[in-house]
């Protein structure tokens, strides 16, 4: 039998008499040295980890009641730049209708009670019975960074979800569907807490459901991945770290080759891409909050300002003060 370095290990039958020779404790401290350096695959952490903070909090989101009740015959809504909509369909039914070439369906057809989240601007019109309608409440919803909004990026030009399929979301629908039932003190502003709380849901229960909005592979798939989505979280709350592959195959518990093919299979792009793209979003959103290149570039972890700008160029086709003058005008 082939023992671990330095040790014998014992055959079947053969009397264990030696104590010194068979030093189990020193086997033991050779089985973990070698599982923890020399496997091929790390120990995978089992700690649950929050899949969605690192992401809302640095690119924020905002919704606004616009409406509540019934909406009779024809509904337009414009697309706006930087805007989205989140609406729920209370009761009856409806026909959706969008341009063509807008990546949506051109028509979808409603029955049931059901949610529909517009993340990014996209016009859309709903065809309703012209007497009695469909019983709505509407919100427009703001997402920070409009289409660099990393979520915005990863999701559908619309996902619709019957309301029934998403668990856990009796109690925030009843809350909304009371505030906006009456006009109270406070009822604008609970109802549109109540709708970003609504979002977050719906973004949490799809996660556990990536095949649901429509898309085979994106930032969904990633967060979705049990052991990718630890690198992806890492990274979303450490930019500025020292982010080579080996760092982020670990902290996913895997090998770099797996890690790397895994990655690209559930995201599309390479790890290094992604860490990338990461990293100039969060840096428009300072550069337009005022920070200057120096601070951005040593805050995102970039020896220098120089090589921060080189990045800049890399992903976004012109430099970051460029950029900037162009976001002005």
């Amino acid at each position: 039998m082939v023992g671990w370095p330095g040790t014998h290990v014992p055959r079947l039958g053969e009397r264990v008499c030696d104590k010194k020779m068979y030093d189990w404790k020193h086997i033991v401290h050779k089985i973990i040295h070698f599982v923890q350096t020399d496997s091929i695959m790390p120990l995978i952490p089992t700690d649950p980890v929050d899949r969605l903070t690192g992401l809302l909090e640095r690119f924020r989101v905002q919704a606004d009641l616009f409406h509540a009740g019934p909406l009779c015959g024809l509904t337009h809504f414009d697309a706006k730049v930087g805007r989205g909509f989140l609406h729920v369909l209370r009761r009856g039914e409806l026909v959706v209708t969008h341009p063509p070439h807008s990546g949506a369906p051109r028509k979808i057809k409603v029955t049931e009670p059901t949610l529909l989240l517009y993340p990014r601007p996209l016009e859309h019109q709903f065809h309703n019975a012209p007497d009695e309608g469909s019983d709505f409440v509407c919100a427009s919803v703001d997402f920070e960074g409009g289409v660099r909004h990393p979520v915005v990026a990863a999701l559908p030009p619309v996902l619709v979800v019957p309301l029934h399929a998403v668990d856990g979301l009796e109690q925030t629908l009843a809350l909304l569907f009371t505030e906006t039932e009456r006009v109270r003190c406070g009822q604008r502003l609970l109802a549109n807490r109540l709708f970003e709380v609504l979002l977050l849901q719906l973004l949490r229960w799809l996660l556990d459901h990536p095949g649901a909005a429509g898309m085979t592979k994106g930032l969904i798939y990633g967060l979705a991945h049990p052991k990718l989505a630890r690198a992806l979280t890492a990274m979303h709350d450490r930019p500025g770290a020292a982010w080579a592959l080996e760092q982020m195959a670990q902290t996913a518990g895997m090998s770099r080759s797996a890690f790397a093919a895994e990655f690209k299979l559930q995201l599309g792009i390479s790890p290094a891409e992604y860490l990338l793209r990461w990293r100039v979003s969060l840096a428009q959103s300072m550069l337009l909050a005022g920070s200057s290149i120096k601070l951005v570039s040593e805050k995102l972890g970039y020896a220098s300002a120089a090589s921060f700008s080189r990045a800049f160029v890399q992903s976004v086709g012109v430099s970051p003060r460029g950029w900037l003058q162009s976001r002005r005008l």
